[in-house]
C-alpha cells in the first residue's frame, strides 16, 4: 500500500491533467459577470489543492506530521479518503458524484443558453425547463458537488479550509442573481422561487 501511494506523488503530468479536467466546468459559466470571479477563484484554489496534493506533493501530510511529530495514517488528510473504511469504493463514489456534477452543470448551461441568454434577441424568459424544474441553481450545486467528489477521493487540509469559503461565495452569488431576476421578471420569478428549491430538490 505504501509503495502504491508513493507512486501518486511527483507526477506533475497528472497534476496538470487533473487541473485541466476539473477546470472544464468553468467553460459553462458566463465569464463576463464580475460577480463570478470570487467563486471561480475559490473553485480553482480547490482544484489546485486537490491536484497538487494528490499527484504532486502531499503538503498536508508533511505539515501535520511536522506539528504532531508522527506520520498521519492513510486517508487522514492524504491518501484515498475513505480507503480504510470502504476501500476504493470511496473513490468510485467520488467519481459517481463527479459525473452527476457534470450532468447538473451541463443541463443547467444548456437551458440557460437556449432560454434566458436568448433575451438579447428579445426572447429571454424565466427558465423552468430541464433541471430548473427542480432547483434554481443547478450549476452552483454541480460545482459544490464536484468539490465534494474530490474530497471523497482525496481530502487534504487546504481543501477542508477552502471548501466552506467556496460554498459561501456561491451562496452569495446565487442570492445576488435571484435579486437581479426579481428585478427583471418580477412576480413571475417570485412564484418560481416559491415553487422550486434553491440547491437540492425537495430539501433546500
Amino acid at each position: 500500500m505504501q509503495e502504491t501511494l508513493q507512486e501518486h506523488f511527483h507526477q506533475w503530468g497528472g497534476v496538470l491533467f487533473f487541473i485541466i479536467l476539473y477546470s472544464i466546468l468553468l467553460l459553462f459559466i458566463p465569464f463576463y459577470k464580475k460577480a463570478n470571479r470570487k467563486p471561480t477563484t475559490a473553485y480553482m484554489a480547490f482544484v489546485l489543492a486537490f491536484a497538487i496534493e494528490m499527484h504532486g506533493i502531499p503538503m498536508s501530510m508533511y505539515f501535520i506530521s511536522w506539528i504532531i511529530g508522527r506520520k498521519l495514517p492513510n486517508g487522514i488528510l492524504w491518501g484515498h479518503t475513505l480507503n480504510q473504511y470502504i476501500g476504493y469504493w470511496g473513490m468510485y463514489l467520488g467519481i459517481g458524484c463527479a459525473i452527476l456534477s457534470i450532468i447538473l452543470v451541463a443541463n443547467g448551461w444548456y437551458n440557460i443558453y437556449h432560454k434566458y441568454w436568448s433575451r438579447e434577441k428579445g426572447e429571454g424568459r424565466v427558465v423552468k425547463t430541464g433541471i430548473y424544474r427542480y432547483i434554481r441553481h443547478p450549476q452552483y450545486t454541480g460545482f459544490v458537488l464536484m468539490t465534494i467528489a474530490m474530497m471523497m477521493i482525496w481530502a487534504t487540509l487546504s481543501m477542508i479550509i477552502i471548501w466552506p469559503i467556496m460554498v459561501y461565495t456561491y451562496y452569495r452569488l446565487a442570492k445576488k442573481e435571484e435579486r437581479d431576476m426579481v428585478m427583471e421578471f418580477g412576480e413571475e420569478y417570485i412564484r418560481y422561487m416559491k415553487k422550486t428549491k434553491m440547491f437540492i430538490p425537495y430539501i433546500i
